[in-house]
């Protein structure tokens, strides 16, 4: 009886010409440095192009507090959106949704779970679309990092004085190595621009930035508030969501 009444209710709803609002898909809402809940529009249609950075607030216990521990703060994660070999979109993360491994995984997947699972999702575009041959370098570099380890020991340094992190020791350490075995969140994400020559190797420090620098272009570090990484090339903060609301 309670179905047969909801599909009467719903019928009655299209003949009087009253229907839900239909999902137009994924938009963007205006930047802002910002992580509040406000959606401030106009809302627009979102276009994902190689190079776009991906950013999140994490509810889970480990990443809020291990971020805390570090004296980093929200966001708790981001990863970065790269063409896959064909041709769709994809988003490569060190440890999505909690996991430890690096992981290519395609985009409306990867940003629908994570705003399944609850969490608030930026987005911060490219000002400058990568040429042809960056963003080959850059799915090239994506596949060949796919299924390595999530840098659990290294993450873990974070809370300790062996860190790669700290008001003097940042400009002398922290600084890129290129391929690696292992990566934590934000440190794949700035080893993945420096490959395709997004960024400064000289004044880039990818084992002592967090998702919170790459948010903010601001930072509690000295040497990454002198040298915020995005600045230039990428537009603040977005925020994503599946559907307008």
């Amino acid at each position: 009886m309670r179905n047969f009444l909801f599909a009467f209710l719903g019928s009655g709803l299209l003949v009087f010409g009253v229907s839900p609002k239909a999902c137009g898909g994924p938009v963007l809402y205006q930047p802002s440095y910002s992580m509040d809940e406000e959606l401030r529009g106009p809302a627009e249609t979102y276009g994902a192009q190689p190079g776009d950075i991906y950013m999140s607030l994490d509810n889970a216990w480990v990443a809020i507090g291990g971020h805390r521990l570090a004296f980093a703060g929200p966001p708790h994660h981001s990863g970065i959106v790269v063409a896959r070999p064909d041709g769709t979109m994809g988003l490569l993360e060190a440890g999505p949704f909690n996991g430890i491994w690096v992981e290519l995984i395609d985009l409306s997947y990867g940003l629908g779970e994570h705003e399944r699972r609850g969490e608030t999702v930026w987005i911060r575009r490219r000002r400058t679309p990568l040429t042809p041959e960056q963003s080959a370098q850059l799915t090239a570099w994506a596949v060949a990092q796919d299924g390595k380890r999530f840098a659990v020991f290294r993450l873990l340094s974070q809370i300790t004085i062996l860190r790669a992190r700290g008001p003097v020791r940042t400009e002398y350490v922290g600084k890129p190595h290129g391929e690696r075995g292992s990566y934590f969140c934000s440190e794949l994400v700035v080893e993945s621009c420096l490959h395709v020559g997004l960024l400064d190797p000289e004044t880039t420090r990818p084992s002592a930035t967090y998702p919170r620098d790459l948010f903010f272009d601001a930072s509690v570090n000295r040497y990454l508030n002198e040298h915020p990484p995005l600045v230039h090339d990428w537009y603040p903060p977005a925020r994503w969501v599946s559907c307008e609301k």
